[in-house]
């Protein structure tokens, strides 16, 4: 659908929910067509916007709320205008219908032509028609005539609850504006079924131009009354909705009938029973994603242990190596240490024999030196004892006798 667009004459508008700021407002657009001319210089065309500035300047005093293109071809520009009060679209088609443009640089006249807008929107002919020559349709039972409003483009923002914090259309909100032109026996929102989707393979998720999320939604009436009151009040107007600081928007939606007895009974059990199918598969892909993720952390928990036990195995490996490696360094300590501890006792030994050696020399030598003193001595004793003798008997030469040899020395005998 279009995109919202600022209103700044809330004349017209009409009340559709006051509660929850939203009104009806008549759709004020028109088409407008001009017919192109043969070109007859090649390489010359015409301005697209220099026909719709034309165009802007023909209106006078007034002026266009939106005016875009809708179609261009060779031979003509279709354009799509709007304007702020339905009473303006009579002034603006005498102003632009019938009337001709002449362009800077071209000899021929373009001709306007404006009409009305034509709505695209079903008449009671329309449904009446409809369910009376369906085949496949009981009149005598709800959603299987014309009872349901199916409506697109509803701006989700607008039919949320208020100060929910949620920007998703409530179905009670839905009711309470719409229950304005009777009694609602039923309303589906097909945004709010999760399992919609999957049921139908369509997105309700849906955009406008300007970026904003609409939604569909259907509201069936308990009375035919209602069914006709509400698409009367519907028809040729667009929603419209006022905030608090009086600030206007609107936006298009698009109205119809129900023809494929959604709100009926048959379809919204065969909806519950689809949705109860999907719950269940949802139910069992859940406990088996549930197993599998069991499975899949029960797989990681091995392998984190495998792991863990063959980090363990690798740390105990390394340790052990490290320790034989520090063991054998130990050992050649010990062994070195060894080496130099049978090196020093073998030179300290060494050291003790040459001392001994030593010792026994100087004692050996002081024995000799004893002896040969105790000699020398007891030489000089017997020298001496012989000198005495001597002198003994040089004194008495009278009185000398004959003497022993005492250890080859002559001693006299008295």
């Amino acid at each position: 659908m279009a995109a919202a667009t600022i209103v700044h004459d809330t004349s017209e508008a009409v009340e559709l929910c006051a509660p929850c700021g939203l009104y009806l407002k008549p759709i004020t657009k028109m088409t407008i067509s001009v017919a192109l001319p043969q070109l007859k210089q090649p390489g010359k065309s015409i301005s697209n916007w220099e026909v719709m500035e034309r165009l802007k300047g023909m209106v006078q005093t007034h002026q266009f709320s939106t005016l875009r293109i809708s179609k261009s071809t060779m031979d003509f520009i279709r354009f799509e205008g709007e304007v702020e009060n339905k009473s303006l679209v009579k002034s603006f088609l005498a102003c632009l219908d019938g009337k001709t443009i002449k362009l800077s640089g071209f000899s021929d006249i373009l001709k306007v032509r404006a009409a009305e807008y034509k709505i695209d929107f079903p008449t009671r002919h329309d449904w009446d028609s409809f369910f009376r020559d369906a085949k496949d349709m009981n009149e005598t039972l709800p959603g299987e005539r014309p009872d349901t409003i199916h409506l697109e483009g509803l701006p989700c923002k607008w039919f949320a609850a208020k100060d929910s914090g949620s920007e998703k259309p409530s179905e009670e909100v839905l009711i309470k504006v719409f229950r304005k032109f009777g009694e609602i026996r039923n309303v589906d929102i097909p945004m709010l079924d999760p399992y919609r989707e999957e049921m139908t393979g369509r997105n309700f998720h849906t955009f406008s131009f300007g970026g904003h999320l609409n939604f569909e939604a259907y509201v069936q009436y308990q009375e035919y009354a209602g069914f006709i009151t509400a698409m009367n009040a519907l028809r040729g107007m667009k929603l419209m909705f006022k905030g608090d600081d009086g600030k206007a928007v609107a936006c298009n939606i698009k109205v119809s009938f129900d023809s494929t007895k959604h709100l009926s009974d048959a379809s919204i059990k065969k909806r519950q029973l689809e949705r109860q199918k999907l719950q269940e598969l949802e139910k069992q892909r859940e406990e088996q994603k549930r197993k599998e993720k069991e499975a899949e952390e029960k797989q990681k928990e091995e392998e984190r242990k495998q792991r863990e036990l063959e980090e363990y195995e690798r740390e105990r490996k390394r340790e052990e190596k490290l320790r034989r490696r520090e063991q054998k360094q130990k050992d050649r300590e010990l062994r070195r240490n060894k080496k130099q501890l049978e090196k020093l006792q073998a030179e300290e030994q060494k050291k003790l024999q040459e001392k001994i050696k030593l010792e026994e020399r100087k004692l050996l030598l002081a024995q000799r030196n004893l002896q040969s003193i105790r000699l020398i001595a007891e030489l000089l004793s017997r020298a001496k004892v012989t000198s005495i003798f001597i002198s003994a008997a040089n004194e008495e030469p009278n009185r000398t006798k004959p003497f022993t040899d005492l250890g080859g020395v002559g001693i006299a005998v008295h």
